[in-house]
């Protein structure tokens, strides 16, 4: 009975945790974080998240749960509505299509590809962001959170490594 009951809602659970994880980070990314000249930086949390679930589960971090939590933190941030979702996607996009070359090598490897990844979502972000503002806004502050996300990934990337192997497991094999 405990395996007819609690199976299911246990499946659910797993399946929930990356989403999850990466509505956490928004939320996290939200406290200040204050370095002196630099009040206003913070990691690029989420982007971290969504890019270590597209690598090893792309299969519980679809397209529209990546647009969704990208819709939500544009909400929460005040920022122009789907701004970050359309980062989201394009990184989810870039990253489902190079994980051949992330999966099952050295971390060194996974994070170079991270510090690929980090640079042209903010890039990006701040190109857009500047063309919807008709000012080119100040980038280093960009600048500093890009440096400061590809430096502290390694921390949130063994966290997720932990949950994934605690609560998630690996993926099934297609």
């Amino acid at each position: 009975m405990n395996a007819a009951v609690f199976g299911p809602v246990l499946d659910f659970s797993r399946r929930v945790v990356p989403g999850f994880s990466v509505l956490l980070m928004i939320l996290l990314a939200q406290l200040p974080m204050p370095l002196p000249f630099f009040p206003n930086v913070a990691p690029a949390l989420p982007l971290m998240a969504i890019y270590y679930w597209v690598v090893f589960r792309p299969d519980l971090m679809p397209r529209i749960l990546v647009f969704a939590l990208g819709l939500f933190h544009d909400a929460l941030i005040g920022a122009p509505f789907g701004l970050t979702a359309l980062i989201y996607l394009l990184a989810h996009g870039f990253v489902l299509n190079q994980r051949r070359f992330l999966v099952g090598k050295p971390f060194w490897i996974f994070w170079s590809g991270f510090a690929i990844v980090t640079p042209v979502a903010a890039f990006l972000t701040w190109l857009l962001a500047s063309i919807l503002r008709g000012a080119i806004l100040p980038t280093d502050v960009v600048l500093m959170g890009m440096v400061l996300t590809v430096i502290t990934f390694p921390v949130i990337a063994w966290a997720l490594l932990h949950s994934q192997r605690w609560l998630v497991g690996s993926a099934q094999p297609s």
